[in-house]
């Protein structure tokens, strides 16, 4: 195992513990010489030796033995042999660290508080993994929006002007119930061709059935009888397709020209924009007509979550502004495609709203259950610290030892962030004061021996 050793922070809190025994009677420890815990130690260089002031064994002899009793010495120029400048050149007479070449420390090295008062006074603050057996969750925000398979924007089915309106906005209505009456000369015209349609077919029917009887006579030839049916079933066909076309309208408004808007489904009318007497067309929506007894879920997965979502999904919805009530749900619908904005997928969740209680576009907090064999280790997020492009977590040896570990997370939620690989169950990690020692491992010093390992 390689041991950080602190810099200028906690040699002077070190220093500070000492003094504090030395006036109750213990021996005090001979202070880091030149001021080295005044100045941090990359900026602090021995000019007449070429290496750090802080360690530099010509200026400061009472170093030697550290470094003899770790095995750390060249005798010949009488410098620490790790960087000793005639030796190692290439260290710039700087001790080699832990530090590997991308820019973060190995996992094992160590950061040792010479008592337990330094390492309180340094704000130290630890706590137990937690391990969850069955696995953890994703988090993810969530609005709320209409069933779209209960939804229906009603348009106007012809130009024409609204004679009267039925329903206002907040009416609850059946399928087929009356919305509103609008008058139209398309429609009027269209009832004038159905009118001569049936005409058409009403004699063509007489004029067929009197020559079938008289080409059973023999009166006439039969290709007149033929002649007629064929007259009959072309009248019937244009009446027919007329008829259709004016079903689609609905049914008479109380005028030649009117015609009936119905609603398409049951639900409450949400949106109203016709106006008595306002003109309208095909293209304008007139009604917004809604089901709310059941409404989606949309959520906005991150892109770095989706490895581990799939449609059926369980996932319970928080909403905020609903006294913090919790829904369950599944997933339906994972989109496939990521919003190139927020870098986030939709999913979609069905929700049951029996009572009417959920609306459109509140907001809220989704947990997708993520089913794992393994257990689940999360450590809170104080306890993680990123060094370059490596994320570390302290972890608690013994009192006042501290080593640090190479990490690989999962899930992230609200706290707390799922540790892949690096941290077991059972041990402790760094919370309070991660920082610091994240800090230490990074410095190019070494702490005139107040954290050497044993």
């Amino acid at each position: 195992m390689r041991t950080a050793r602190t810099g200028a922070l906690l040699i002077a809190l070190w220093t500070a513990a000492c003094s504090t025994k030395a006036r109750d009677g213990e021996p005090q420890p001979a202070p880091a010489p030149n001021g080295a815990a005044e100045a941090p130690a990359d900026e602090a260089m021995c000019k007449e030796h070429g290496v750090l002031e802080a360690v530099c064994t010509k200026c400061n002899p009472k170093l030697i033995p550290v470094f003899q009793a770790k095995g750390d010495w060249c005798a010949e120029h009488g410098f620490p042999e790790s960087f000793c400048p005639l030796c190692h050149p290439e260290r710039g007479g700087r001790p080699k660290t832990d530090v590997t070449s991308d820019g973060a420390p190995e996992t094992g090295t160590k950061v040792r508080f010479k008592t337990k008062e330094i390492a309180q006074r340094a704000g130290i603050e630890t706590e137990p993994v937690a391990v969850r057996p069955g696995g953890s969750a994703v988090l993810a925000t969530a609005r709320l929006a209409y069933d779209a398979t209960k939804l229906a924007r009603v348009n106007a089915r012809a130009p024409g002007a609204v004679r009267a309106l039925k329903v206002d906005v907040g009416t609850r209505v059946k399928k087929g119930d009356a919305l509103a009456v609008i008058d139209s000369a398309e429609v009027g015209a269209g009832r004038a061709r159905l009118q001569a349609a049936r005409t058409r077919r009403d004699v063509a029917e007489a004029s067929h059935a009197r020559l079938e009887k008289l080409a059973e006579e023999g009166i006439v030839a039969k290709k007149s009888e033929l002649e007629a049916l064929q007259e009959l079933e072309a009248a019937k066909s244009e009446y027919a397709v007329i008829a259709a076309t004016l079903a689609v309208l609905g049914s008479s408004g109380g005028g030649g020209s009117g015609y009936t808007l119905t609603a398409p489904l049951a639900g409450v009318v949400t949106e109203r924009t016709a106006t008595i007497g306002g003109v309208v067309d095909t293209e304008q929506v007139l009604f917004e007509i809604v089901d709310t007894s059941s409404m989606w879920a949309e959520l906005d997965v991150p892109e770095a979550e989706l490895g581990r979502i799939a449609v059926d999904q369980k996932v319970t919805v928080t909403l905020e502004g609903n006294g913090g009530r919790q829904i369950e749900g599944a997933i339906s619908y994972l989109a496939p495609s990521v919003d190139p904005h927020t870098r986030t997928a939709r999913a979609r969740v069905p929700l049951a709203n029996p009572d009417g209680a959920l609306r459109a576009n509140m907001y809220g907090e989704a947990r997708i259950a993520v089913v794992s064999t393994r257990p689940t280790v999360m450590v809170p997020r104080s306890a993680v610290q990123r060094a370059r492009s490596v994320f570390l977590v302290f972890v608690r040896v013994r009192e006042g030892e501290y080593e640090a570990r190479r990490v690989e997370l999962g899930i992230r939620e609200a706290e707390r962030i799922e540790v892949v690989k690096g941290v077991k169950p059972g041990e402790e990690v760094v919370t309070q004061g991660s920082f610091l020692l994240k800090t230490e491992t990074l410095k190019d010093s070494i702490g005139a021996g107040c954290c050497e390992a044993d």
